[in-house]
């Protein structure tokens, strides 16, 4: 591919000899055809689109030895842009699978059909069953075409990077990219490393790089200062974490132009520091007000001569970091905000000018959530250059997308995860009950779908599932699709792997529209309280499917053929599902504590909160033994990223206090976002939620004993407390998964049938 000789630049020069060994690795890797030795990886022009006449298949036949190491020998990769956009053929002999396609993500995508539909494997997000695939491949019987139903396939929410792990490694951004190209996506939002194009632009408007290193928050809670709902949280930040992040970012966006992908960059729409009119004569800027506890980043009026100055200076930055792509993410007013005398269409106007200046022709992605995008920023835009990403699609009723956005393109999209918690389930049934027939409605304006899970990494079948949609010509049977799951997810079918799919189809991945599109949180992870419904004070409150289809499920899971429990994927459904039943029980035990509390009888209110606790350290096991439910992995990422003890320490309250307390005390309790990110992981479970149970429990007891009111307990203080610590944990999983799941399955009651 061609390459721009353009630098990352610093404000003074950095040389080799002092960057960490983890930098040095990002610097000088690179793929196979690599010659040269640069700091920057995605410095060039190339936007994703694969050449007219082929294009390269090294990247896709990398991703492949990746995700099959003992079987990429088998496939042979046919670059065929000639058969239409986003368009792959499988064919074949046992051994020798010749895949046919447009893009290099398509070719991958072929392949992942190949797994699912002939060869019967999963590899899911998380969990394989590669392992159980046989040394020689079977044949496919024809050979198979298939197109995608909608031009745009696009994945990651903008709080992705901060809910899934915003001090990820290059390996694992890569590993998420492979799965998206196996799994059909095109489009795939980079948001790592957009802080360094603000540093360095600002610097121009009157900033020093000290202010703006106090200006920038942590990379925990960067995701949100790019909504512009925060600013400084978690910081300050190094340039020398900035320069790393803006590294990582442009080897993202080079992987995926790679692949014939298109990497989303955000874009620029206005946010200022505070100060900025004072400081650049015809500036007008408008104050945004509160954010959830925060006072929020200024607004720079787009219709101001000097905004399009910035955002020139903005783009340019970007460019030498990112270099240049055909899509850009930008939602103005995210959340509230406040407009002033700024007149949004005219505003909206001068955003995709200034995009369309420095990148012409580009499409605006914009988050349909709450009463975003609004009329006014529609009519101010050329809406044949705007998508649309619904984050409501599968949430509420009685939707007309093309009235309400008056035709303007739009993507079906899914939140099915919020803050990265752990709960099992998602609308399913909803998606296939609408994408087919809002594609089909007249003067439809579907135009794609849009993957949007606050965190991904959980709720596999769902991933699976919603990308399926794109691919499927036809309506999809949800009962027959997870049967399909079920025999592959494992290596092969199974009568009671087939009876656990069919009782979670029926429960947790058949929730309904109209409120929610997540299903309830744990109770283990609540702020105690006898009262307590849910963790995230913006989670449902109350189960939204019966509880026993998860126990049930439970049961069936722990009779699979021993010889299926090798796999990866065997195993991660086992524990979350010994976790989420135990999950579920919170709710049935907490409200019987309660009525021991208030009858007075405290023999029975030990013996129930010593229940209680002995279920919290069993779910604290549980989760240990698999390796994508552990605190420690967490937080040794963020300190990795520290070039010294204090800057260590601050990383890592940057990613314990988005778990905990979110924010300040304003945010937290005023904001109600404390426990927001809440999620069972082996060592959050035992240091602060049962510890705040523990602390509760006690208070309780000795109300009881004394017959006096139960103490108060300041939580946030308890909360801030342990986003202070630097105790370790373990980042490797320990224990029998089997065993464990077994125990829980001993400790719960059996499910009736039915």
């Amino acid at each position: 591919m061609p390459r721009s000789g353009r630098r990352l630049p610093a404000t003074r020069p950095v040389a080799l000899a002092a960057l960490p060994a983890a930098l040095l690795a990002v610097i000088c890797a690179g793929s196979p055809a690599r010659a040269d030795v640069r700091p920057l990886a995605g410095a060039h022009a190339h936007t994703g689109a694969p050449s007219a006449a082929t294009f390269d298949t090294a990247p896709a036949r990398a991703a492949l030895e990746r995700l099959l190491p003992r079987h990429a020998g088998q496939f042979t990769l046919v670059p065929d842009p000639a058969a239409g956009a986003d368009t792959f053929t499988v064919s074949g002999t046992a051994g020798a699978v010749t895949v046919r396609g447009s893009t290099g993500a398509t070719l991958l995508t072929g392949v992942g059909w190949y797994l699912q539909h002939v060869a019967g494997a999963d590899i899911g997000w998380p969990g394989d069953s590669i392992g159980m695939l046989p040394a020689r491949l079977p044949a496919v019987p024809a050979p198979v075409t298939r197109s995608a139903q909608v031009p745009h396939r696009y994945a990651l929410n903008d709080t992705d990077d901060g809910y899934s792990g915003p001090y990820r490694t290059f390996e694992e951004h890569q590993r998420q990219i492979d799965l998206l190209a196996l799994h059909g996506i095109n489009e795939v939002f980079v948001q790592v490393g957009a802080e360094y194009p603000y540093y360095r632009a600002l610097q121009r408007f009157g900033y020093s790089a000290e202010e703006l290193r106090q200006w920038i928050p942590g990379p925990g809670h960067q995701s949100w200062w790019l909504l512009q709902n925060l600013s400084g949280f978690g910081g300050p930040v190094t340039e020398r974490l900035m320069r790393e992040r803006a590294e990582l970012g442009g080897r993202i966006a080079e992987q995926l132009r790679g692949l014939g992908m298109t990497p989303v960059l955000p874009g620029y729409f206005g946010t200022v520091p505070a100060g900025f009119a004072a400081r650049n004569a015809g500036a007008a800027t408008v104050a945004q007000g509160d954010w959830a506890g925060f006072d929020r980043p200024d607004w720079l009026d787009p219709a101001s001569p000097v905004f399009a100055k910035l955002a020139a200076a903005y783009y340019a930055e970007q460019r030498t970091v990112f270099g240049d792509s055909s899509m850009y993410r930008m939602s103005p007013l995210h959340e509230g905000g406040r407009t002033g005398s700024v007149d949004v269409g005219a505003a909206a106007g001068a955003i995709q000018g200034a995009l369309h200046a420095a990148h012409p022709g580009a499409l605006w992605a914009v988050l349909g959530w709450q009463d975003d995008p609004t009329a006014e920023l529609l009519a101010g835009v050329d809406t044949s250059k705007l998508l649309i990403l619904d984050g409501l699609s599968d949430r509420y009723n009685r939707l007309d997308r093309e009235t309400r956005w008056g035709g303007a393109p739009y993507a079906m999209g899914t939140i099915y995860n919020f803050g990265g918690h752990t709960t099992i389930g998602a609308n399913t049934s909803v998606w296939l009950e609408r994408f087919g027939p809002w594609r089909a409605k007249n003067n439809s304006a579907l135009a794609g779908i849009a993957y949007l899970p606050e965190a991904t990494g959980t709720n596999p079948a769902a991933f699976d599932l919603f990308t399926d949609l794109a691919w499927d010509a036809g309506p999809i049977d949800q009962r027959t699709w997870f049967a399909g799951f079920a025999a592959r997810r494992y290596g092969r079918p199974d009568a009671e792997a087939a009876a656990a799919w069919e009782e979670m189809r029926k429960g947790p991945y058949s929730t309904s529209s109209g409120l929610w599109s997540e299903s309830q949180d744990s109770l283990f992870s609540a702020r105690p309280s006898l009262s307590a419904v849910g963790a995230a004070y913006w989670s449902p409150k109350s189960m939204r499917y019966p509880a026993g289809s998860v126990r049930r499920a439970l049961d069936h899971l722990l009779r699979v053929d021993p010889a299926l429990r090798r796999s990866s994927a065997y195993r991660f459904d086992l524990v979350d599902t010994a976790r989420q039943a135990l999950a579920n029980h919170s709710r049935v035990l907490l409200p019987k504590i309660k009525a021991a509390y208030e009858a007075k009888d405290l023999a029975r209110f030990r013996t129930l909160t010593a229940e209680w606790q002995d279920g919290m350290r069993l779910l604290d096991q549980v989760t240990g033994s698999d390796p994508n439910l552990l605190l420690g992995t967490w937080l040794s990422r963020a300190r990795s990223h520290g070039a010294d003890r204090a800057e260590q320490d601050r990383y890592e309250y940057d990613a314990r206090s988005l778990l905990s307390v979110w924010g300040r005390r304003s945010t937290s309790e005023g904001g109600f976002l404390h426990d927001y990110a809440n999620r069972e992981w082996s060592g959050l479970i035992s240091e602060l939620y049962a510890r705040r149970w523990t602390a509760y429990f006690a208070t309780l007891d000795e109300a009881l004993v004394g017959g006096a009111a139960p103490r108060e307990i300041d939580w946030h203080a308890f909360e801030e407390e342990w986003a202070g610590r630097t105790t370790r944990h373990p980042d490797r999983p320990g224990g029998d998964p089997y065993r464990l799941a077994t125990a829980v399955a001993a400790a719960l009651p059996a499910a009736a049938t039915g």
